[in-house]
C-alpha cells in the first residue's frame, strides 16, 4: 500500500524538487482583513515540501523590520482584502506600504521572493512592487501600473487556458517557458491598464511571463478565453529581478488533479496527472528559493 511519503516523493520528483533542500525553505502566508486563500495556498507550498508559517497581517505589522526575517517567500494570497474597498487590493496596498513598504523592498533586495495570487496581484501593482521598473535602492517604486475592471464588467469564474514565456526574467516560471496549463480564474478586477511608455518598457523587458491563450494557443484578449481584456493576453507580471510575481488565476486553487472539471474523463483515458498542474507554479518558487 503507498504511503503519503512514498506518494510525496512521486511528486517531488516529477516537480523536480529536492526534498532535503525544499525543507529548509520557509514561506510567509499573510491572512486576515478578508483574505481567504490561506488553506489552499498552505497546502501548495507543503506538497512542494517547504515550511509554511501563517500569520495575520496585523501580526506580521506589528513585528516591523523584522517581520519578513527567517522567510525565502511571502505570498500574498488572493480573496477580498477589506472588502476591496475603493479597490481591490488598495486599502491592503496602503497599510503595507505605510509600515512594511521598505522592509518588503529590501526583502526582495536581499533575495528573497514574493507571490501575489489574484487580490495579491492587485495589491503588488498598487503598492509599486511589480512591475518595478526602474526601482533602485531600498526603497518601493511609484505605482505605475493598475488592475482595473473587467473589460466585460462583472466577476468571471471561470477556468483558462494560459501560456508560459519562452524568455522572462520570472524565477518563478522559468522551468515552464512555453508551456500551457488550465487554471481556474475567479475575479472582477484583472485588467491590466498602462501607460504607453510603462507598456514597452514591460515588453522591452519581458516582465509578462503568462498570457491567456486561445483555441489557437494564442495570446488573446477576446472573451472569454481572456476574462478581463488585458493587453496582449497578459494575465501576470514579474519585476527585473524575477523574484516578485503576480499572476490573476489561481495556481494554488489546483494542487489536486480532481480540481480539474474535467478530471472523470481523465481518469477514464488515462491522462489524470498525478497531482494539480498549479503545483508546478508554486513549485518553480520552492526551486528557486533553494537554488538561490
Amino acid at each position: 500500500m503507498q504511503t503519503e511519503a512514498n506518494t510525496q516523493q512521486q511528486v517531488h520528483h516529477a516537480l523536480g524538487i529536492d526534498s532535503t533542500r525544499a525543507r529548509d525553505v520557509r514561506v510567509l502566508v499573510m491572512t486576515g482583513y478578508g483574505l481567504n486563500c490561506e488553506a489552499e495556498t498552505r497546502a501548495g507550498f507543503e506538497m512542494a515540501g517547504a515550511q509554511v508559517c501563517e500569520r495575520h497581517v496585523s501580526e506580521v505589522i506589528s513585528a516591523g523590520r523584522q517581520a519578513f526575517t527567517g522567510f525565502e517567500i511571502v505570498a500574498c494570497i488572493g480573496g477580498f482584502s477589506f472588502g476591496d474597498h475603493i479597490a481591490s487590493g488598495r486599502v491592503y496596498a496602503n497599510r503595507l506600504r505605510g509600515q512594511l513598504g521598505d522592509s518588503l523592498a529590501t526583502f526582495v533586495d536581499d533575495g528573497g521572493l514574493v507571490i501575489g495570487i489574484c487580490n495579491g496581484f492587485q495589491t503588488l501593482v498598487k503598492l509599486g512592487l511589480l512591475p518595478g521598473v526602474g526601482r533602485k535602492g531600498p526603497k518601493l517604486a511609484p505605482q505605475t501600473v493598475s488592475l482595473a475592471h473587467n473589460e466585460r464588467l462583472g466577476y468571471r469564474n471561470s477556468w483558462v487556458r494560459l501560456r508560459f514565456a519562452t524568455q522572462s526574467p520570472c524565477q518563478w516560471t522559468r522551468h515552464l517557458a512555453g508551456e500551457l496549463l488550465e487554471m481556474p480564474s475567479r475575479h472582477g478586477e484583472g485588467k491590466l491598464v498602462w501607460g504607453p511608455e510603462v507598456g514597452s518598457a514591460i515588453e522591452a523587458g519581458q516582465l509578462v511571463p503568462v498570457r491567456y491563450v486561445d483555441h489557437n494557443n494564442q495570446p488573446t484578449e477576446s472573451w472569454p478565453a481572456n476574462p478581463n481584456g488585458s493587453p496582449a493576453g497578459a494575465a501576470g507580471l514579474c519585476d527585473p529581478s524575477g523574484r516578485v510575481f503576480g499572476i490573476m488565476p489561481h495556481p494554488e486553487a489546483y494542487i489536486y488533479p480532481e480540481a480539474h472539471p474535467d478530471w472523470q474523463r481523465q481518469r477514464a483515458t488515462g491522462s489524470l496527472p498525478s497531482y494539480g498542474l498549479g503545483l508546478r507554479v508554486l513549485a518553480g518558487g520552492v526551486r528557486a528559493a533553494y537554488s538561490g
